[in-house]
């Protein structure tokens, strides 16, 4: 598995890093001694990155990941966030909280939940609009200062945004979803400004939820409560269209000898040396086949094809219900 370095500061982790969210929450019920395996195996397999985050569960996801990371901590960077507010008795409020005082309590409840005494790489989750960034980065740099995390990030942020929390504390990475169904930070000034500021890009759903593996075709078949069911691109209007797109990618796949799926990770691991992926799943079969796309090879004819298969707005719907998305920033 190769690495990259997270930013000029951050630290080295293998391209592709494993998402865990859906091994418990958000795609309906998983196997859970499945989900293990998988974990397992993508560490056998050089993976060193694993993304959890306390709103996943909530809680149950940091717990899964403390089963995954038993007597072998060292060598695995773990990544969290904070900032969607939990309750003390576990309850999800649907409001954010970047409170200094707030982020001081979570991370307690991350380190205990995690089984370990320190965060490799800790994330604003999303950005609260009712406190001023600098105060709230500035609380994660105290944390640092303490020894209980290494390394901080931002989901989901602006680019001015990202621009005032680096200069109170540098960041080690941005989270932000990127795919070829997803191509926002291309355009909106993030991409650009965390390569200017030295800042490392992590990608999340690089396989925009399934879409791009041409594996769903309709909502038939999904869980009563995965998330994709209220997700507007996976409306049936609307994933119909999008997956006339899907389609000439299994095309050009077809002609490659590989999946649909593995060309979408291989494109997302082909913008830069500085772009980290971290495709979930809960499944060895899936795990192996996204890690085999760290092999293919894409050529300066097969980038122009998918420019001119997947431009930057291609994909009919937003990424998440109308409350959703007013969380993002910017």
């Amino acid at each position: 598995m190769r690495q990259r370095t997270l930013g000029s500061q951050g630290p080295a982790v293998s391209e592709q890093g494993l998402g865990c969210m859906g091994m418990t929450f958000a795609y309906g019920p998983a196997d859970d001694q499945e989900a293990l395996r998988t974990a397992h195996r993508a560490l056998e397999l050089g993976v060193t990155l694993l993304d959890t985050a306390d709103f996943y569960g909530p809680h149950s996801n940091e717990e899964f990941v403390a089963r995954v990371i038993a007597g072998r901590r060292e060598g695995v960077v773990v990544s969290s966030k904070v900032g969607n507010e939990i309750t003390e008795d576990g309850t999800i409020t649907g409001r954010l909280n970047n409170r200094p005082d707030y982020i001081r309590t979570a991370i307690e409840g991350t380190l205990r939940r995690l089984g370990t005494d320190h965060l490799d790489l800790y994330y604003l989750h999303r950005v609260d609009p009712a406190v001023p960034i600098e105060e709230s980065i500035g609380a994660l740099a105290e944390l640092v200062e303490a020894g209980k995390v290494r390394h901080l990030g931002v989901c989901e942020a602006s680019a001015a945004t990202i621009r005032r929390a680096h200069a109170v504390h540098p960041l080690a990475a941005v989270q932000t979803e990127y795919s070829l169904s997803t191509r926002d930070v291309e355009v909106n000034g993030v991409l650009a400004t965390v390569r200017e500021l030295g800042i490392g890009f992590v990608g999340y759903s690089p396989l925009g939820r399934g879409l791009l593996t041409g594996r769903i075709r309709s909502l038939d078949g999904l869980a009563e409560h995965d998330f994709r069911r209220v997700a507007p691109r996976f409306q049936q209007g609307n994933l119909d269209r999008n997956l006339h797109v899907v389609e000439r990618l299994q095309q050009l796949a077809a002609s490659k000898g590989i999946t649909a799926g593995q060309l979408a990770l291989a494109w997302v691991l082909a913008q830069g040396d500085d772009v980290v992926a971290i495709p979930g799943t809960k499944r060895v079969p899936y795990l192996q086949e996204n890690l085999a796309a760290g092999d293919v090879v894409l050529s300066a004819h097969d980038l122009t094809a998918l420019d001119e298969i997947a431009p930057h707005g291609s994909t009919v719907g937003d990424r998440y219900p109308v409350g959703a998305m007013a969380t993002l920033d910017g």
